[in-house]
């Protein structure tokens, strides 16, 4: 059964074809009736077809109609035992304890929504990519940026050579030189960012691994990704895509991290304990 369905219809409306966008409206508005309605009736409610609706189940990872029911009625269940998480609009004369309170909501929710949407098997596939990888290049643009800067001061502890540059150009002529031992990573929130779907698509072309880390839903850099990791997005008034997606990018990289970490435990306590060593003496 596909867990948070609910999560992933709402993560990705905007990228749904219109059709899709009827069966998905009627879905979030009316959950619990769907789960008692025939396929037939509910291609009557939305004004569309059946066939409409098994291309949307695909869209979103499942086998058919019946499967869509079976996770909307887990998704109900589950919401009915626990008390919603609201993220509320900021507003301009909000004390700071009040700010605080809702971008740290707001991040709670994107990691919990981020693990909704996220395939678990494409997870174990990028860590056993990287494991085996003998580079790693990371391809991203402004706030993702920070994120792929972080990820190569974390593998480089345990001395896992990556690589990220943060001019484009260098992304892209870095990505000529790859070859099928190594592993490209996109890190886009919107998965249209030009630069970064240009130098995967090189990548793959080279025969590298490509991985991308992005938000749920149909966008370009699919198309040049051999591994999909999605995240989930919050937005309110103030806080922008960048700050919310930042957080579920940094959840997938730390998993990734300690997945590869796990695979070569002893190697990685003695990488961890050199490394802690020769920057001890920088501490007051």
């Amino acid at each position: 059964m596909n867990k948070g369905v609910l999560t992933k219809i709402k993560q990705g409306f905007k990228t749904f074809r219109p059709s899709e966008k009827k069966v998905a409206q009627y879905i979030l508005e009316n959950p619990e009736e769907v789960i008692r309605l025939s396929i037939m009736e509910l291609a009557m409610k939305c004004n569309t077809s059946e066939a409409s609706i098994i291309r949307f189940c695909r869209t979103l990872d499942l086998k058919g109609y019946q499967e869509l029911k079976l996770s909307l009625s887990h998704d109900i269940s589950k919401e009915e035992k626990k008390t919603r998480i609201i993220h509320e609009v900021i507003e301009a004369d909000d004390t700071t304890e009040k700010i605080l309170e809702k971008i740290s909501i707001g991040s709670i929710k994107a990691i919990e929504d981020t693990k909704k949407v996220l395939n678990i098997d494409s997870l174990n596939k990028a860590i056993e990519a990287i494991d085996k990888a003998k580079r790693i290049y990371i391809f991203s643009a402004g706030a993702s940026s920070v994120v792929a800067l972080d990820a190569q001061y974390k593998f480089a502890r345990i001395n896992i050579p990556v690589f990220m540059y943060f001019d484009s150009h260098m992304q892209l002529t870095s990505s000529v030189h790859l070859t099928s031992e190594d592993v490209a990573i996109g890190i886009s929130n919107s998965g249209r960012t030009k630069d970064v779907i240009k130098a995967l698509e090189i990548a793959k072309r080279r025969g590298a691994t490509t991985i991308c880390i992005t938000q749920y839903g149909q966008s370009p850099i699919l198309n040049v990704s051999d591994i999909i990791l999605f995240t989930a997005n919050v937005e309110n008034n103030f806080r922008s895509g960048a700050m919310a997606s930042r957080i579920a990018q940094l959840n997938i990289i730390d998993s990734i991290f300690i997945g590869v970490a796990c695979k070569r435990y002893d190697e990685v306590i003695k990488c961890l304990e050199v490394t802690r060593e020769v920057v001890k003496d920088k501490q007051l």
